[in-house]
């Protein structure tokens, strides 16, 4: 059997079900790898060490009294990025605002993946509030990307994308609000998948933009990403946005072949931008889905090129108006200067980073009387337009491929200065985004330095089963070997 650290999470259950490992052997062997290598690549905000050996101990004893085989992730341990609460386990989001938060309860997502017998290692590394393309927003330092240390793991899950390439975690769970899940997915070699709108409880997940707001797995491969998101879907009374739909069974169909499927291509995805070696993978990726039987046709989201405003618009109005509650009074940071008016300014103005204050800022003003109508009003209008193309262009085809970013992993500190540069990363995944369909992002190739790039697909709402599949396809017929180099020694 290879190093522990180095299986998948259905190699994991099998060699847990099959008494080979305990599963407080296997939580040891991710905790010694992450005290060994993280200090470099920096993809834990806070590990939980005493907890996660407790719960490993106390599944291996209803293990050996032969209860819990049937859950999904029995002794799998995983990372959790810091914007979902975790009782016992304090919740930052990558912000000095709420440094020292213990929630009193669990996210949904979280009480499920303990009921399915999942351990958890500890919170992940995220951009402040989830508001950043690169894990520098962080208020406490920025994540490196274990391919190449200079550079950044994207972003605003940068924590856990590193933390599953890296091979400290064997899963992370992820949100993705406008590309957060698969961006970093991409740049970090890893499998990300955005589920629809609504097929996975946002109870407990710290909002940023609600209506956008997406909790999602992160995993090496996509059986394994299937396997969570099986944990994980389904309706909750708790979430008034969660989706009152049935569950399929996500690794029944993952075998099945893809003959005959329709791949659509966007025309608007391959223009001005878009880095060659980036083309080129994705371009092969598509051929690959050619050769297992699909039929490839080019499709048109002619809307595309308003994508960035609108999502630059309707995400910060409601990060404003969520925000509003870290005010020094009922949690969180609270400044100890002035009167209460000063008081409020001061927590705000100390408590929040400069990418958080100033979506704030681009919010509140285009909420503010005299321009809602010009703007907020504006970018919902084209919200449904955007959806619209989605629709229509599913008419035609069953799944549609492109890349997910326009580039390679940029370095540290590249594109820090022009926040627009950093918002034009999202240009391919905010759509998808804004219309609440699902994405899937595998590897697909790489660049001559042996950065990573990924392939995104998406589907139909609530057609996770179908894009898992032709995923699962891809990914065996490129057959890539995705391990970044090891960190000990650097």
């Amino acid at each position: 059997m290879s190093e522990i650290h180095q299986l998948s999470i259905r190699e994991l259950r099998s060699a847990v079900d099959d008494r080979e490992v305990t599963v407080a052997e296997v939580t040891r062997s991710f905790l010694e790898r992450i005290e060994r290598q993280d200090e470099r690549i920096r993809a834990f905000l806070t590990v939980d060490h005493e907890g996660a050996l407790a719960r490993a101990k106390e599944l291996d004893r209803e293990l050996a009294r032969g209860e819990g085989k049937e859950r999904l992730l029995a002794g799998i341990p995983l990372g959790i990025k810091d914007n979902i609460v975790t009782r016992g386990i304090r919740t930052t989001c990558g912000s000095r605002i709420l440094e020292n938060y213990l929630s009193p309860y669990d996210a949904t997502v979280i009480r499920r993946l303990r009921e399915e017998g999942a351990v958890l290692l500890g919170k992940t590394n995220c951009d402040e509030f989830a508001m950043g393309s690169s894990t520098e927003n962080s208020a406490y330092f920025p994540t490196r990307n274990p391919w190449d240390l200079k550079r950044v793991p994207g972003g605003s899950s940068g924590g856990s994308a590193a933390a599953v390439a890296a091979r400290e975690a064997p899963g992370a769970l992820g949100s993705d609000t406008g590309g957060s899940i698969r961006q970093p997915a991409a740049f970090c070699g890893v499998v990300g998948l955005k589920p629809t709108y609504g097929r996975v409880s946002r109870y407990g997940l710290v909002a940023f933009a609600s209506s956008l707001d997406q909790i999602g797995p992160m995993g090496n491969s996509v059986y394994d990403v299937a396997l969570v998101l099986q944990a994980l879907a389904g309706r909750d009374p708790k979430d008034s946005t969660s989706a009152d739909q049935p569950v399929d069974d996500y690794l029944e169909g993952l075998g099945a072949g893809i003959k005959g499927l329709r791949v659509g291509v966007p025309r608007e995805w391959f223009g001005s931008g878009l880095q060659e070696v980036v083309r080129a993978s994705v371009e092969g990726a598509v051929g690959k889905l050619k050769d297992l039987g699909c039929s490839v046709r080019e499709v048109t989201l002619p809307h595309t090129k308003y994508a960035i405003s609108t999502y630059y618009i309707i995400a910060p109005a409601e990060a404003s108006s969520n925000l509003a509650r870290y005010d020094g009074v009922k949690y969180g940071y609270r400044s100890r200067h002035g009167d209460l008016e000063e008081m409020f300014n001061r927590t705000r103005s100390e408590g929040f980073g400069e990418e958080v204050k100033r979506r704030i800022m681009i919010g509140t003003y285009v909420l503010s009387s005299g321009y809602y109508d010009a703007y907020y009003l504006k970018a919902s209008r084209v919200r449904t337009l955007l959806r619209k193309d989605y629709l229509e262009a599913f008419r035609e085809v069953d799944v549609i491929a492109g890349p997910t970013t326009p580039s390679l992993p940029f370095l540290i500190g590249e594109k820090t200065g022009d926040p627009l540069e950093m918002y034009l990363t999202d240009v391919y995944t905010v759509t998808a985004s804004l219309a609440g369909i699902p994405g899937l992002v595998l590897p697909c190739g790489f660049s001559p330095e042996r950065l990573p790039v990924g392939v995104q697909l998406l589907a139909p709402h609530f057609e996770e089963a179908r894009l898992l599949r032709v995923g699962h396809a891809l990914e065996e017929a490129l057959a890539m070997e995705c391990v970044p180099p090891d960190r000990f020694e650097v």
